[in-house]
């Protein structure tokens, strides 16, 4: 499957539980849409989780082409957070297709809920990134508590779910089909459809026997995953 498959609308805004690895996972995106010449913004909005940011990987992102936007960790203790103008871009410009990494947490969700008018107006996507070895989300009832607590901090109705599930540098095809397990129960419970699996571009071959497409990444952040 590839990022242009993924991204069906021209924002697409992915969120999770911290350690799910969506901040990779947004950066993979953004730089396959610039592979597919596409006028690429990504906003690292993520205040919940301060080590693995997407701003880390600012050169690679630049020198694809792809226009970085980041909030200030200057006020990450704040509830509710500086935004850069820049995100006012992504929101108003329609020839921009735009990626936000959003935190891991309704906390962190917060920082949408003003653009929320502005967010409904325009064609989007909430991509809600599943990772069947955290604990806080590995029961099916638990993964739908918190999609469910993200879309009322928000006001968004979640689109599609991408399972993500990995155990960083022992990752292996079967932790893959585990969270393809679990991501099938929470669509189940629902009716929110599955987009993708992601996994390895090496482990693609071996997950052939997957009922979605797989979305082959490389790593990007200075430690795997997220």
């Amino acid at each position: 499957m590839t990022a242009d498959q993924i991204c069906t609308h021209r924002v697409s805004i992915i969120t999770g539980h911290y350690g799910t690895g969506k901040t990779e996972f947004a950066v993979n995106l953004a730089l396959q849409l610039a592979a597919c010449q596409k006028q690429v913004m990504l906003a690292d909005l993520d205040i919940v989780n301060p080590y693995f940011r997407s701003r880390e990987r600012k050169a690679v992102l630049e020198n694809a082409g792809i226009r970085l936007v980041a909030s200030s960790q200057a006020c990450t203790d704040a509830d509710v957070p500086a935004l850069p103008a820049e995100l006012l871009t992504i929101l108003e410009n329609r020839e921009v297709t735009g990626v936000l990494d959003i935190g891991g947490d309704p906390v962190g969700a917060r920082v949408l809920a003003r653009f929320h008018e502005k967010i409904t107006a325009e064609d989007y996507q909430l991509i809600y990134v599943l990772n069947a070895n955290r604990p806080e989300v590995r029961q099916a009832d638990a993964a739908v508590n918190y999609l469910r607590s993200i879309e009322a901090v928000t006001g968004l109705t979640c689109t599609g779910i991408v399972n993500n599930t990995h155990l960083c540098g022992e990752t292996t095809p079967d932790e893959v089909r585990k969270g393809a397990a679990l991501a099938a129960q929470v669509s189940e419970n629902t009716g929110i459809p599955v987009l993708c699996h992601v996994a390895l571009d090496r482990f693609v071959p071996e997950l052939s026997d997957l009922s979605e497409p797989v979305f082959p990444i490389t790593i990007q952040m200075k430690k795997p995953w997220e």
